[in-house]
């Protein structure tokens, strides 16, 4: 057995794909994500989509900022052009690519975006469900339980 074989951790398999995670001898442990940062073109769309479309709940912080929050998380807006500082090298809107946990049935999940106006594409049995939001960010919902 290799000193790289003995680090493997066990793992779960989820939707058909498995992983390899490795031990690390890195003194630094990150315990949870705080917050991401989505760059939008329109703060009003983007709120307005996300509390109806997903849930979140609309934050307000450090005078007008603007924050989706949801379980433990939050996703900080920045204006595509009125960033704030510190950023990213190149914030764009449109370029991010997220999946979200849900304990909603999918079917449930595909018949509110439904309702809502939303197109998903649908092919084969739901484990996901992909679609965009007003920036053409890719948002996935996926349910482990299903």
């Amino acid at each position: 057995q290799t000193n790289e074989e003995s680090n493997r951790l066990p793992v779960k398999i989820l939707g058909g794909l498995s992983s390899v995670r490795f031990r690390s001898s890195c003194p630094v442990h990150i315990s949870h994500l705080d917050h991401l940062v989505l760059t939008v073109q329109d703060l009003n769309k983007s709120t307005h989509f996300y509390s109806k479309v997903l849930g979140m709940e609309v934050v307000t912080f450090k005078g007008d900022r603007k924050a989706l929050s949801f379980g433990e998380q939050k996703l900080n807006l920045h204006q595509a052009g009125k960033e704030f500082e510190p950023k990213a090298k190149t914030p764009t809107p449109g370029s991010a690519d997220r999946c979200l946990i849900t304990k909603t049935p999918l079917t449930t999940v595909a018949a509110h975006l439904k309702v809502t106006y939303i197109v998903v594409p649908l092919m084969g049995p739901i484990r996901s469900l992909y679609f965009r939001d007003p920036d053409d960010n890719l948002i996935e919902v996926s349910n482990y339980q299903q």
